[in-house]
């Protein structure tokens, strides 16, 4: 865990592959708003407790070790931020621990209240079991597919960027265009280099597995929770993606509208697309997204709270 600033608390969760490390710059934004910054190896990650069975994965779990983290900071209450499966952690934190997070800022992943049919067997109802990249990820051994760490972090990196040229990039439903394609650059010009090294380090010593299994522990969490079927993010929240990201260009064949997201967060301040930005907008457009999540989190401390703008830009 890394942390810095003072202030009203701001806890951050990275996704895969990842670690704390992701939200650097970010955290140094925010700390020098007047923030106090926090961000963890999320289970499975880096330094991070890595149990080997995916049921150990489910949010109720991960949304377990944050509400553990503000504990042992004596922390009451934080807004979340999340990026990638992290995201989705602190989508499901808004809505089972309402009384410890109070806002949520989302990177790439759009909220989905808990519904009838898992994640997994809606896609597949889709007709997309055979292609969507997440099932080859689950398979016992995949891990092994992702060694070794020096090759296939840059490789995810640069492809789930908007670095690569146009029909080139990485594409969820379309296996020709994996992300373990080699990469033609070994860091990609928006990264930061002790940034991809530290990846490589941590992956190296931790291999791939845990990882995983957040893809794995996702069936747990559609079913373990069924008490909260239906429940949409009441507390103010904000949505940024990428939108040259091709999983956002599976989730949004349209560019979404605040009004359109508004029946899922009742709450949402804003919805904004980071033209020429993929999968990384916190590396890609990090001065973008620095400027976005503290205008929000100025918005909460204000006496007329966070505002609805409701643009994409």
């Amino acid at each position: 865990m890394i942390e810095q600033g003072e202030g009203p608390a701001v806890l951050f969760a990275h996704g895969f592959p990842d670690t704390a490390e992701t939200w650097r710059r970010q955290m140094r934004a925010v700390a020098g708003a007047g923030y106090r910054a926090v961000a963890l190896d999320m289970r499975g990650f880096g330094a991070s407790y890595a149990p080997p069975e995916a049921e150990l994965y489910s949010a109720l779990h991960v949304v377990g070790d944050l509400v553990g983290v503000l504990d042992a900071l004596g922390i009451g209450s934080a807004v979340l931020v999340g990026h990638d499966w992290g995201a989705d952690h602190v989508q499901r934190a808004m809505v089972m621990r309402p009384d410890r997070f109070r806002a949520v800022v989302s990177l790439s992943i759009p909220f989905l209240p808990r519904g009838e049919l898992s994640t997994w067997d809606g896609i597949r109802q889709q007709g997309l079991g055979e292609k969507y990249y997440a099932f080859g990820m689950m398979e016992p051994g995949a891990d092994a597919n992702f060694e070794p760490a020096a090759k296939t972090i840059p490789s995810i990196l640069y492809w789930l960027s908007g670095s690569p040229s146009p029909d080139t990039g990485w594409d969820p439903v379309d296996p020709a265009r994996h992300m373990l394609r080699p990469a033609p650059v070994a860091v990609p010009e928006w990264a930061d280099p002790n940034y991809v090294d530290h990846t490589i380090r941590s992956f190296e010593k931790t291999g791939f597995n845990g990882g995983l299994n957040h893809y794995r522990g996702a069936q747990a969490t559609f079913d373990l929770m069924a008490a909260f079927k239906g429940a949409v993010i009441q507390q103010p929240s904000l949505y940024i993606w990428g939108a040259a990201d091709g999983l956002c260009q599976l989730f949004h064949p349209t560019p979404p509208t605040r009004e359109e997201l508004l029946p899922l967060a009742p709450g949402l301040v804003d919805v904004i697309a980071v033209e020429n930005v993929g999968h990384w907008p916190q590396h890609e457009a990090a001065d973008r997204v620095n400027a976005e999540l503290i205008k929000f989190l100025d918005g909460l401390e204000s006496p007329e709270g966070p505002g609805p703008a409701g643009r994409n830009v």
